[in-house]
């Protein structure tokens, strides 16, 4: 028996066998048998005719042909598990079980010679004849010498109640940068659901030449788990794709993909046009109000926009309203045409998305009649506990003037006009802004030439910051990163065309809202997680009319400016191939 390698244990070398990944590749289906040959001290093998590489190679121990226990169950699809009911950390492949502390095996519940078992440089080694008995395979020779053997075993039984994972690939071969279309096409034997799908290696491209191994294990609602299927894919030749023109093809709406070069494409500036607008009611200051009290207050009439951002910092749970008070002597309607939301929540970014994504979302909502002097609220958010935040962006349409009140009340007080006559005006913070802004919509139109080119907003010179007043006390305002302005922007030429948005100031999310054609979508940015590096643009719309109207707010909680980069999408010379449609 040959002792461990230094530093190594018995224990060590079976740890490898149930979590180490070798060279070595599992077989991915079988039709019957695996036929396994290998040479004594030769690092290739070959399975089925396929090339195979060891990690650790067979061994000649005591005049045994030896193989890796870990390895060689890999390529023969064959499963290890930890053996119950005897000694710890012993484990089992088929009728065979090693005891990994005695460095001894049982096979059918017989002991096996000694010698059986070796661990040669931390590596668990087991006698080839052992495992052609424990897996009822036919171990031959190969060759005149005897260092080349021919292992020839059945496919694995496996457990019948288990679900099967299956897929294939549209090729063998790919080229560097070519699209990978995978189909999936696991199932039940008893028709049971397959509630979780667990991949490894899977990209949908492949920019660098090599073999990679994809694998897929699903689960079914019993809990019972496949045995992983693998498949091989080898990356060689030209590329027909880098990793921007591949997204420019291929990327979903909300996917960021890599451009270091974003910040030297030529500015397009585009032509600010006259258009129907409305004021902006602007509540953001005292961001945190640590008392109840009225946070903001201005009258409108007509169309109007109302955007309030507030965390609760009265330390008990409080409410946001929004109150609307008739001042004429004549009852008036107050019509919520778009309403956007977010409460309560912690996550600031969360705050400024999911409104926008509501707001894009909405198709109006209800309309309440006022008597003269009479007040209700046209707005109430969820009760917000101690440092949780609400975000609210509403258009509203009133038929005479009324005044727009914003209080943060503790939950235990009515919104009543009465209780806001009796509650003090806030001080702002001096670092966040509250006012009123004319002209808080931006009608902008650009007509594309050579791409690709972009356009910036929210940077304060290029988008000058809209100016206001703070009509709780007179003193002008500016609202750095205009906030809550609605930049409608028709883009011309732009059939072909692909934009993206790339973030300036650090970490943006947020939502735009695309019509193209027919198809109005509102597209969520970025679909996971945030958008932080200007040199990963996350793609907004490919365009199909040759007018796209982009409708852009920024969003709440998020930092500007932000770029929205126009690229052109269509198949270029020097790109490789079709375009693959194909998405089961």
């Amino acid at each position: 028996m040959v002792p461990p390698a230094p530093g190594g244990t018995a224990l060590t070398g079976v740890l490898g066998v149930l979590s180490a990944a070798g060279t070595a590749r599992a077989v991915a289906a079988p039709a019957g048998s695996v036929q396994l040959t290998f040479t004594v001290d030769q690092g290739v093998a070959y399975v089925n005719g396929d090339t195979s590489a060891w990690t650790s190679p067979p061994r000649l121990v005591a005049g045994r042909a030896m193989l890796p226990l870990r390895e060689t169950a890999l390529l023969l699809g064959r499963p290890i598990s930890r053996a119950e009911g005897v000694a710890a950390g012993a484990v089992q492949l088929g009728r065979l079980v090693v005891d990994t502390r005695a460095v001894s095996a049982s096979l059918g519940g017989t002991p096996q010679p000694g010698g059986t078992v070796a661990v040669v440089g931390g590596v668990l080694y087991v006698s080839a004849r052992t495992l052609a008995d424990t897996l009822n395979a036919n171990l031959v020779s190969a060759d005149d010498s005897g260092r080349t053997l021919t292992l020839t075993a059945l496919r694995d039984g496996g457990n019948p109640l288990s679900p099967q994972a299956r897929f294939s690939t549209d090729k063998a071969v790919y080229a560097p940068g070519e699209r990978v279309v995978y189909t999936e096409y696991a199932f039940d034997p008893d028709g049971a659901d397959l509630t979780a799908r667990k991949w490894t290696g899977r990209q949908d491209v492949y920019f660098q030449p090599g073999t990679y191994t994809v694998g897929l294990t699903v689960t079914n609602s019993r809990g019972l788990q496949s045995t992983p299927f693998t498949r091989t894919i080898r990356v060689q030749g030209d590329p027909v794709d880098t990793p921007l023109t591949y997204a420019l093809k291929y990327a979903l709406p909300g996917d960021a993909f890599p451009d270091a070069q974003v910040l030297t494409y030529p500015a397009a500036l585009p032509t600010l046009l006259p258009g129907e607008t409305s004021p902006l009611i602007f509540s953001d200051s005292p961001e945190v109000p640590a008392q109840s009290g009225v946070l903001y207050q201005d009258s409108v009439e007509g169309r109007a926009r109302l955007l309030a951002y507030h965390l609760n910092g009265l330390g008990k749970p409080a409410r946001l309203y929004v109150l609307a008070r008739n001042l004429t002597d004549h009852p008036v309607d107050v019509r919520t045409d778009r309403l956007g939301e977010t409460a309560p929540t912690r996550i600031e970014g969360t705050l400024g998305q999911v409104t926008l994504m509501e707001y894009f979302a909405s198709s109006g909502g209800a309309t309440l009649s006022l008597a003269p002097g009479q007040s209700a609220a046209v707005y109430a958010s969820p009760t917000l506990n101690a440092g949780s935040g609400v975000n609210v962006m509403q258009d509203v349409t009133t038929t005479g003037r009324v005044e727009l009140t914003v209080l943060m009340l503790e939950d235990t007080l009515p919104p009543t006009a009465q209780v806001a006559q009796q509650l003090p005006y806030l001080k702002p913070d001096e670092r966040h802004v509250r006012g009123t802004f004319p002209d808080a919509v931006r009608h902008l139109r650009v007509t594309l030439g050579a791409l690709p080119t972009r356009i910036t907003i929210g940077d304060g010179q290029l988008d000058p910051a809209l100016t206001g007043t703070d009509a709780l006390t007179g003193q002008p305002v500016k609202l750095s990163g205009n906030y809550g302005v609605l930049y409608d922007l028709e883009v011309n030429g732009a059939a072909g065309s692909a934009v993206a948005l790339s973030p300036r100031g650090g970490l943006y999310r947020g939502a735009m809202n695309v019509i193209d054609g027919p198809i109005v979508q509102a597209v969520k940015l970025p679909r996971v997680g945030t958008a932080l590096n200007p040199g990963s643009p996350t793609l907004v719309w490919r365009a199909q009319s040759d007018r796209l109207n982009i409708d852009f707010v920024p969003a709440s909680g998020s930092n500007l400016p932000i770029s929205l980069v126009f690229y052109r999408a269509q198949t270029l010379p020097g790109w490789g191939g079709v375009i693959k449609t194909y998405q089961p």
